[in-house]
């Protein structure tokens, strides 16, 4: 038996979870519907019985994970997206059609600092997979893109990060020319190096710039942003007093609808959550992650609420939302990593590109020392990289000279192992459960070293305060043979006994 989800009303958007439910909900309690439930109902019978006495399906379904015995790990290279302009730049940012990743969106930009040369187009472009030679529709933005993310429910729906800090809406029913902009006195003052659908309403997002703010827009209205925060960790203990430049954002609705993850220009990560009423209240947590700048931020597609990555310097770190330290760490690579994501498919895997464009598959489930799969991409570095969500099988990869390479993985890479998902979540939990420990042992350390450093100090006192009452007994002492010397009893004065001399008429009475 076949059955295929279709025949929706016209007005009907099959793609809204609550839409679908309300419809159903009404069919259901028609009188049709169930008595065409009550009709199928033998037939529907019959083949369950058919497949209880003859296992017809043992042939297709009796090992449906895939082993690494079977298929190694591999990719293969399918096409090449190449920046049609001939004055070169970096494909900054890729964002795939949220309708079934048939076409992706590459901005480009020169991020080197007033070093943009003249006539440099700031034109980016939407590519359709099949067609890799021409881009299929050009944006036009007013400064070049930073950043680009298509809308999480509108194919039609994008909007753009440009240099100068401008915030950039397009609607492509209305052609490439931007639909809306945000002003430039109430956007950012740096590049906009990431920003985020907020998923709980799809109208809204949020945007982050290295001028230390986070800010939130409405596409209705982008006269000026509906929030702002200033990301200042001066009242925040063991971090770099000052404001903090955002360079990443890590968002999952999962995690919940207000909580939100930055990556800063000083390294560190902040957990956000922008329910707090008090703005110095919403950074809940601060991350001292890397050494340089953040370049990604993402949670766990299966534990958005515990598990994040990031990528900086030179490795990746897997952290636990309530343990200040890493959980689990790459090894140091001699270049920097530039970008990095989980595997949608795959709880155990995920993907970083590197500066020297190697771009590199590590797999937890089989081994954490090194990467499963290095795959050269390219001869100038890997600048960002972005994955197919829904099969997780194409991975696009942004390039310094402005090329889209399109790679292929194998179904060892995006094919969930036999319980993968419950060893990895052991694996994880184990790890945390070791950090904690060594938390609680370092705190112990802490603590018993302030003890010893309080009686050491104790100790000190006591022995100068002994060193006193010595040296009082034996200047007392002194004094007392002094005054015997002078046959002056001790503590006595002048005035008393004869011990005073004779005054000045008796002198004269002597003479």
């Amino acid at each position: 038996m076949l059955h295929v989800e279709g025949g929706w009303p016209d007005g009907l958007d099959c793609t809204d979870p609550e839409q679908t439910a309300r419809f159903r909900k009404r069919v259901e309690k028609e009188e049709e519907y169930v008595n065409a439930v009550k009709t199928m109902a033998n037939t529907v019978e019959h083949c369950l019985k058919q497949n209880n006495a003859i296992d017809i399906y043992e042939e297709y379904f009796c090992n449906s994970t895939v082993e690494h015995s079977t298929e190694p790990p591999s990719a293969r290279n399918l096409t090449v997206f190449k920046d049609p302009q001939k004055i070169k730049r970096t494909a900054t940012r890729i964002s795939w059609n949220p309708d079934g990743g048939k076409k992706l969106a590459v901005a480009y930009s020169t991020l080197q600092f007033q070093q943009a040369p003249e006539g440099m187009s700031p034109n980016s472009y939407i590519w359709d997979l099949n067609n890799p030679n021409f881009p299929e529709t050009t944006l036009v933005p007013p400064s070049p893109l930073v950043s680009l993310e298509y809308s999480t429910r509108d194919p039609n729906i994008l909007m753009g990060g440009s240099y100068n800090g401008l915030l950039v809406f397009w609607d492509l029913r209305n052609g490439s020319a931007p639909s809306k902009m945000t002003s430039i006195e109430k956007s950012h003052k740096d590049p906009v190096y990431e920003m985020s659908w907020i998923q709980s309403k799809h109208h809204e997002c949020m945007s982050t710039s290295t001028d230390g703010q986070v800010l939130w827009w409405d596409t209705r209205k982008m006269s000026e942003p509906t929030d702002a925060y200033t990301l200042d960790t001066s009242n925040k203990p063991d971090t770099v007093m000052g404001i903090q430049g955002g360079t990443s954002l890590g968002y999952d609705v999962a995690a919940g609808p207000l909580k939100f993850l930055v990556g800063t220009e000083q390294g560190y990560i902040l957990s956000c959550d922008k329910k707090s009423k008090n703005p110095n209240d919403r950074i809940q947590g601060v991350f001292a992650g890397h050494h340089g700048p953040i370049y990604s931020l993402q949670r766990h597609p299966a534990y958005a609420a515990k598990f994040f990555l990031s990528v900086g310097d030179w490795t990746c770190k897997v952290w636990m939302q309530d343990i200040r330290t890493p959980i689990m760490s790459t090894k140091y690579e001699m270049c920097y990593l530039t970008d990095g994501c989980w595997s949608p498919t795959r709880p155990g895997v995920f993907f970083t590109t590197k500066m020297n464009g190697v771009f590199d598959v590590w797999d937890f489930l089989y081994k954490q020392n090194e990467p499963t799969l290095s795959i050269p991409v390219g001869e100038t570095g890997l600048h960002c990289m972005r994955i197919e969500k829904d099969q997780g099988k194409l991975v696009a990869f942004g390039s310094m000279d402005g090329s889209t390479t399109l790679y292929e993985i194998s179904d060892a890479l995006c094919v969930a192992q036999a319980n993968e998902k419950q060893t990895i979540i052991q694996m994880f939990d184990r790890e945390t459960n070791r950090e904690r420990q060594l938390a609680a042992i370092e705190k112990e350390k802490k603590v018993k070293l302030k003890k010893l450093e309080m009686e050491a100090k104790q100790a000190a006192d006591g022995g100068e305060a002994a060193d006193s009452r010595e040296s009082d007994a034996k200047i007392m002492e002194l004094e007392k043979e002094f005054f015997d010397m002078l046959g002056i009893p001790q503590g006595g004065s002048k005035q008393e006994g004869n011990s005073e001399g004779p005054g000045p008429e008796e002198d004269k009475a002597e003479e």
